[in-house]
């Protein structure tokens, strides 16, 4: 009796529940670098690069620990190309006669997983993924009957059932969520430190040289490649992030600064959603530094809501709404992605930059991917296959379960506000009032209208009055729907004109 266990490029942990009764003597491992997963869209080099390397050195590890492990290498002559074909491979050549899985974090891969076992004709068991802290029965339960499914209120129930940040039954300080206590944008003295670097090795060098030659064509820089690619190295980028920026997280957290991209942020998404660290770890370090004095409660409450809150959450959202939610479009927008997506040639400065810093590491914080790009690609009417594709290549942390609710509900509000109250639009003021970007900017924050304008401001309006029919009811919309309503026939005109003018360059390739 021989079992093969699969492990993706995501589940790179030792707690996995595939591996929790492995035999040494006779079940084998399997990990595989296959173009089906790395081609299916042009992941950013850097991306690639960070799983190939972290699968890797997973892989070794998995071999000094006494595990029978087939790797499979990118460039293998005989890479079969699709995970299937690789554990049909290995199913013949070890007389396989039972596959046991983790379940997966993309739903395409689910549905292929389902279909082994009558393809094989060998036993496949799929377990429940137990390094999230709700499982998929837990968030439907949670979920059922409700029309509208608010993360804060899943959170609370988190905390209450993890004992997280609590004291007794009621949350430590009396409240739940310190939000409006993390919106400061950075004073010019502060100097945020720099992001925790590791030199790459040879298995991280052989990677990188590997997708230069193989993914020459695939979006993004892959020079200065400095991420953590184990276990150790990312629980050294987890230590200090809590040593070095916790206590500034909260206060800062949404704000931007020119040519900080990293800022007081932790950066450990990449390694908990590949497996290297888990969210119950990294959780308790946070509350770890606010007991001990180390970090104030709004620091630690914000990071905490951000893994064990809204990670949680939409991993729930994406599974209980799949395979339908691929597909919303409340909005009905039908606009093409612009080029400087792609090669952030734009006028705008915001844009420029936060596209820019994202070809160069593959990483751009929330504000930047929700405020600045999020919100030009709902102000623009983007389709939202288009940015949810742009989204999956652009960002090593990117996986369908954690991009998908992300863009569709967070930011474009597609799903018609079964995730968010309200689309997260906004103008050029909000953009001035975080970041430092519009003191560099071509355009001019404060003009409104004319070719000088900022376009966040003309879009904004443009966004809100080619929505009414939609989006006129909403409660929290009210007030900017007066101020619309109040509005001359002139400027209500001038608003379309700009707006027009602006979308029209967008068609022909112009640099706006």
């Amino acid at each position: 009796m021989s079992t093969l266990r699969l492990i993706l490029g995501d589940q790179l942990s030792h707690s996995l529940a595939s591996l929790k009764d492995c035999d040494l003597n006779s079940d084998w491992l399997l990990i595989a670098e296959v173009k089906e997963e790395a081609s299916y869209v042009k992941h950013h080099k850097k991306k690639i690069a960070f799983l190939f390397s972290a699968m890797r050195h997973f892989g070794k590890d998995l071999t000094d620990k006494g595990y029978q492990l087939t790797y499979v290498k990118y460039d293998d002559k005989d890479n079969q190309g699709c995970l299937f074909g690789e554990v049909k491979r290995l199913c013949k050549q070890k007389n396989i006669d039972k596959i046991v899985l983790t379940h997966p974090g993309e739903y395409r891969v689910l549905v292929e997983m389902q279909s082994w076992q009558e393809k094989l004709k060998i036993p496949v068991e799929i377990r429940q993924d137990d390094r999230f802290l709700a499982s998929l029965a837990e968030f439907a339960t949670w979920a059922q009957g409700r029309k509208q499914l608010r993360m804060e209120f899943f959170y609370r129930e988190m905390r209450k059932a993890w004992h997280f940040l609590m004291d007794g039954d009621k949350p430590v300080g009396d409240k739940w969520n310190f939000d409006s206590a993390n919106r400061k944008a950075l004073p010019k003295d502060m100097s945020p430190p720099e992001p925790t670097k590791f030199e790459s090795n040879h298995i991280t060098q052989n990677v990188i040289d590997l997708v230069a030659e193989n993914f020459s064509d695939h979006f993004g820089k892959l020079d200065n490649f400095h991420f953590a690619v184990t276990r150790e190295q990312a629980l050294v980028v987890l230590d200090e992030f809590i040593e070095q920026r916790l206590v500034n997280f909260g206060d800062y957290q949404d704000a931007m600064v020119q040519g900080e991209p990293w800022m007081y942020h932790s950066h450990i998404s990449f390694y908990l959603n590949c497996g290297l660290l888990t969210p119950k770890e990294v959780i308790e370090q946070a509350e770890n530094a606010y007991r001990n004095g180390d970090a104030p409660l709004n620091a630690a409450e914000g990071f905490i809501r951000q893994v064990l809150g809204w990670r949680e959450y939409v991993r729930g959202l994406y599974w209980f709404k799949m395979p339908d939610y691929k597909k919303v479009n409340f909005l009905e927008a039908t606009g093409s992605l612009p080029k400087f997506f792609w090669d952030s040639s734009t006028k705008m400065n915001c844009l420029h930059q936060c596209i820019k810093e994202t070809s160069e590491n593959a990483y751009a914080h929330h504000i930047q991917r929700l405020m600045i790009i999020g919100n030009f690609a709902l102000l623009a009417g983007l389709h939202p296959d288009e940015v949810n594709q742009w989204y999956l290549i652009v960002y090593a942390d990117a996986y369908e379960w954690v991009e998908m609710p992300n863009v569709s509900g967070m930011i474009l509000f597609a799903d018609g506000g079964l995730l968010a109250s309200k689309p997260y639009a906004a103008s050029g003021s909000y953009i001035n009032k975080m970041s430092n970007y519009c003191r560099s900017c071509h355009y001019k924050v404060k003009q409104k209208d004319g070719p000088q304008a900022c376009p966040f401001n003309y879009l904004y309006w443009d966004f809100l009055d080619r929505n009414k029919q939609k989006l006129g009811n909403n409660p929290r919309l009210g007030m900017p729907y007066r101020t619309l309503n109040n509005m001359t026939d002139q400027k209500r005109q001038t608003i379309q004109r700009d707006s027009q003018i602006f979308f029209k360059a967008l068609e022909n390739n112009e640099e706006v």
